[in-house]
C-alpha cells in the first residue's frame, strides 16, 4: 500500500509540472508589460511614453492577468495530460469538455436547489464566476479534482472499441460518453460536500497564519527537505495558487494564493504596497545567495591539489543557481555524502524566509536573479523594499559559508574535492555533457544509429525492456522501471552527466539540470517513443 501510494504521489507530482511550470512565464510577461506602463520608468526613459509602447504594455498585462482567473481550467487540462497513459492530446481535449460540462451542471443544480446566490456582489458568498458561469468557488482545486477524475476515466476506457454500427463510439469518444454522467454526478456531490472542505481549508489557512514565523520556517524547511523525493512542489503549490497562501481583493476582483495576488498587484498601478503573502514565494534567498556560500565553503575546504578541478565544477553550478534558481546540482553534491549539511541547508532556507517576513520585505525572486530584476526593480523600492532582500541574501551567504565550512572540517565530510581512496564526487557541467554527446556520436551511439548519450542512459537504467515510462520535470528525468535494482548510478553520474540519482520503489529520478528536456527527447527517440506515449 505504501509503495502504491508513493507511486501515485510521484505520478501526480510529475503531472503538476505541466501547469505549474508554465505559469511563471505568464508572470514574467505581466512584469514586462508593467515596465511599459510604469510611471517612474517613463520619466527616466521619455521616448517610451507613447501610445504604442504603453498600449502594448497594457494589452500584454491585461491579457495575461486573465490566466489567473482561469487556473482551474489550466490545471484540469494540464493534470489530465500529465496523468494520461496514452493519447495525451485527446485526453486534454476531453478534460476541457468535461470542465465545461461540470461548470454548467453545477450552476443548474445550484439554481434548481435554490442555493445559487442572487445579488450584485459574490464576495464572501463562497461562490464565484467561472467562464462567466456562477458556481461554488473551488479555485484551483476544481481543476485538480477534475484533472484526476478525467485522467482516471480516460486511462480506464480509452482502449475500449465496439464493432458494427457502434464502432464510432469507441475509444476516446467512449471516454467522453462515460465522463459526462461522472462529472454531472460529481458536480451534484460537490455542491453539498465542497463547503465542508472549503471550511477545512480556511481553518488550515487560519492555523498557518496564526502559527506566524514558526509556520513560515516549517514551510521553508519542508520545501527543501522534500527535494530528494521530487515532491517539494506539492508543498509550495497550494500556497502559491490557493487560499492557503492568502486571499486579497485587487482591482475589484478576488485573488487567492501568494503568486496570483502578486501578479495581480504588479499589474494594477493603483496598488501602493504589495501584500505580505509574498513571503510564501521568498524561496529564492537560499538559491541566489545561500548555496553560493556553501559552494565557496566546499571550495575552500577542498584538498589543495583538487581546487582547480573543484572551481571548474562549482562555478557553473553556482551561476545556474544564482541566475536561474536551479539548485539540484549543488544540493546533490552534498546530499548523500553529508546528509547533515542538507538538513542544515533546509533549516537555513526556512530561517531566511522568517527573516524576510520579520523585516517586512515585499520583493520576489523564486527562480533566481533574472526573475528578481524583472519583478522588483520596475516597481521601485517603496513597493518592494528590494534592497533588504539583497541584504538578507548577503547575510545568509556569510552564514552558509561559515556553518558549512565549520561542519565540513569538524566532521570531515567528503564533499567535492575531499574524496579519498580514488573515489570521486563530481558535479557535471553542460560542457561535460556536450563532450560526452560528441563522443557518443563517434562511438556507441553512432553504431546504434542514434545521436547523443541516450544508449548509455538506457543501458544504465537496465535496458529498454526495464523502462516502463519516461517523463521529465524542470531538472530531472523521471522514470518508472520494472526492476529499479538494475540501475547503474555510477555510469549515470560519470558517463552521462547526472548530478544525482534518486530511487524510490519503482520510481527513478536522474538529475541533469536545465538540459534535461534535450536528454529526455534523445531517450524517447532512442526508445522509439512519441510524445503521445
Amino acid at each position: 500500500m505504501k509503495a502504491k501510494m508513493m507511486e501515485g504521489m510521484q505520478r501526480f507530482s510529475k503531472a503538476m509540472f505541466i501547469p505549474v511550470l508554465i505559469l511563471p512565464i505568464a508572470g514574467i510577461l505581466i512584469a514586462l508589460g508593467n515596465l511599459f506602463t510604469n510611471a517612474r520608468l517613463l520619466e527616466v526613459i521619455p521616448f517610451l511614453d507613447n501610445p504604442i509602447t504603453t498600449g502594448f504594455g497594457s494589452i500584454l498585462t491585461g491579457s495575461l492577468v486573465s490566466i489567473l482567473g482561469n487556473l482551474g481550467l489550466i490545471f484540469c487540462v494540464g493534470i489530465t495530460v500529465g496523468l494520461a497513459n496514452k493519447e495525451k492530446a485527446v485526453a486534454g481535449f476531453t478534460a476541457l469538455l468535461g470542465y465545461l460540462v461540470f461548470v454548467n451542471a453545477m450552476n443548474k443544480f445550484m439554481d434548481l436547489t435554490g442555493v445559487l446566490f442572487q445579488g450584485d456582489s459574490l464576495q464572501g458568498t463562497g461562490q464565484t464566476l467561472v467562464l462567466g458561469v456562477q458556481i461554488l468557488d473551488m479555485g484551483v482545486f476544481l481543476g485538480i479534482i477534475l484533472g484526476i477524475v478525467t485522467a482516471f476515466v480516460h486511462n480506464k476506457f480509452v482502449d475500449i472499441e465496439f464493432n458494427g454500427a457502434f464502432q464510432i463510439y469507441g475509444g476516446s469518444r467512449f471516454v467522453f460518453i462515460v465522463l459526462i454522467p461522472v462529472v454531472v454526478l460529481l458536480s451534484i456531490a460537490l455542491t453539498y460536500i465542497w463547503p465542508f472542505f472549503q471550511n477545512g481549508i480556511n481553518n488550515l489557512g487560519s492555523l498557518i497564519n496564526h502559527s506566524g514565523n514558526f509556520g513560515i520556517f516549517l514551510y521553508g524547511m519542508l520545501e527543501r527537505l522534500l527535494i530528494p523525493t521530487g515532491l517539494h512542489h506539492l508543498i509550495y503549490t497550494p500556497f502559491l495558487y490557493t487560499s492557503l497562501g492568502g486571499v486579497a481583493e485587487v482591482g475589484g476582483q478576488i485573488f487567492e494564493g501568494a503568486r496570483n495576488i502578486y501578479y495581480a498587484e504588479i499589474a494594477d498601478p493603483t496598488v501602493k504596497e504589495l501584500s505580505s503573502s509574498v513571503v510564501w514565494d521568498a524561496r529564492g534567498i537560499s538559491k541566489m545567495f545561500g548555496l553560493l556560500g556553501a559552494c565557496l565553503a566546499m571550495y575552500h575546504t577542498a584538498k589543495p591539489e583538487n581546487k582547480a578541478k573543484v572551481k571548474a565544477i562549482l562555478i557553473p553550478a553556482a551561476v545556474t543557481s544564482f541566475i536561474a534558481g536551479v539548485t539540484e546540482p549543488i544540493e546533490f553534491s552534498f546530499m548523500f555524502v553529508a546528509p547533515l549539511l542538507f538538513v542544515v541547508h533546509a533549516a537555513l532556507s526556512g530561517l531566511a524566509m522568517v527573516t524576510f517576513s520579520l523585516l517586512d520585505v515585499r520583493a520576489i525572486g523564486p527562480n533566481g536573479m533574472i526573475d528578481f530584476l524583472l519583478f522588483n526593480l520596475p516597481l521601485g523600492i517603496e513597493k518592494t523594499h528590494w534592497p533588504m532582500y539583497i541584504l538578507i541574501g548577503l547575510i545568509f551567504f556569510v552564514i552558509y559559508y561559515l556553518l558549512f565550512r565549520f561542519l565540513i572540517v569538524k566532521l570531515n565530510f567528503k564533499t567535492v574535492g575531499r574524496e579519498e581512496g580514488g573515489q570521486e564526487t563530481k558535479l557535471y557541467t553542460k560542457k561535460d555533457l556536450k563532450e560526452k554527446q560528441k563522443q557518443g556520436k563517434t562511438g556507441t551511439s553512432e553504431s546504434q544509429g542514434n545521436d547523443g548519450i541516450a544508449p548509455v542512459i538506457v543501458d544504465a537504467l537496465g535496458g529498454a525492456s526495464n523502462i516502463h515510462t519516461v517523463t521529465n520535470c524542470y531538472t530531472r528525468l523521471r522514470l518508472t522501471l520494472d526492476n529499479p535494482e538494475m540501475v547503474n548510478e555510477e555510469v549515470l553520474k560519470k558517463e552521462t552527466g547526472a548530478s544525482g540519482v534518486v530511487i524510490k520503489d519503482k520510481n527513478v529520478q536522474v538529475v541533469y539540470g536545465l538540459q534535461v528536456t534535450t536528454i529526455r527527447k534523445a531517450v524517447d527517440s532512442y526508445l522509439g517513443l512519441t510524445t503521445n506515449e
